[in-house]
């Protein structure tokens, strides 16, 4: 094979590995062109006197740039690619990813404080909608630009080179290693952080719909932010008014980390991944 066959396919188009790289490239790029468009944004609203409401949302922005400077200018692909397009925007669907995201944390969250191995505890008073409203302004870009990268343009690449099984797994345990450096992070909470990759990827899989997916993963972290006040993967939020504390064990609360690392949470999301792969995936494997 000559050196074109190693870079170009026999219908001209770059090969994956190929594909990859140049995305990383594009990728390094769009981040510093959106880190300067932030910091440009950030210091017009804090000269005026207000404080930035979102932090850091040049990261999802420069993935945003980066996907489609790939999509466009580079393969010529529509966002249907990467599950952009309309069709994977419609109220069902997205109601579906919010539905998948909430279950598997709320019930088993919830089930926990009815049996006293996580507790409610007061906590400094303050307002409860400014602080959900934050974590709203925060937590959806901040799912939005994981989904985007790790279920994106890599995705589809990987899945187009080696099958969808083998992009699930591999996708889904480095969305748990780069979680290793949030605060609290052990063996245990990183392997159910690699399960959750699993997870979302199996709703991104059978809804054909980044938005799904994003909603999946926004509400989930919020709940846990607005509505028990607990850590989000180890990360701290506003507890106005009360916080949840866990009172059981960390292998079944997820101690520190919050109720996501812990073995319930872990039990929900395995109940939405059998039912996702007996409804959707299933099919895929004919």
């Amino acid at each position: 094979m000559n050196a074109t066959g190693l870079l170009l396919t026999t219908e001209g188009k770059l090969r994956a590995p190929w594909k990859i790289v140049t995305f990383f490239f594009v990728l390094f790029a769009a981040l510093v062109l959106s880190a300067w468009i932030e910091s440009a944004v950030d210091g017009i609203v804090s000269g005026r006197g207000y404080r930035p409401l979102v932090s850091q949302w040049g990261v999802p922005l420069g993935t945003l740039i980066a996907t489609w400077a790939m999509l466009r200018l580079v393969e010529g692909r529509s966002w249907e690619y990467v599950g952009l397009d309309r069709s994977a925007a419609t109220q069902s669907t997205i109601g579906s990813g919010l539905i998948f995201g909430l279950l598997p944390i709320a019930i088993p969250s919830l089930l926990l404080l009815a049996t006293g191995e996580l507790k409610s505890v007061n906590a400094a008073p303050g307002s409860w909608w400014v602080a959900a409203g934050l974590s709203f302004a925060n937590l959806l870009p901040a799912a939005f630009g994981e989904e985007l990268l790790l279920r994106g343009y890599l995705f589809g690449v990987l899945k187009e080179a080696v099958g969808w099984k083998w992009t699930l797994i591999s996708t889904s345990i480095i969305f748990g290693l780069l979680h290793i450096p949030n605060p609290g992070s052990d063996a245990q909470s990183i392997l159910v952080v690699i399960l959750a990759g699993f997870f979302l990827g199996a709703v991104f899989l059978a809804t054909r719909s980044l938005y799904a997916a994003t909603a999946a993963h926004f509400i989930w972290n919020w709940f846990m932010a607005a509505g028990l006040h607990t850590p989000v993967s180890g990360l701290p939020v506003s507890t106005p008014g009360y916080r949840v504390i866990d009172a059981g064990p960390d292998w079944l609360t997820g101690g520190t980390w919050g109720p996501e690392g812990g073995l319930a949470a872990a039990v929900g999301m395995f109940g939405i991944l059998i039912y996702l792969h007996g409804r959707h995936l299933r099919r895929m494997e004919s």
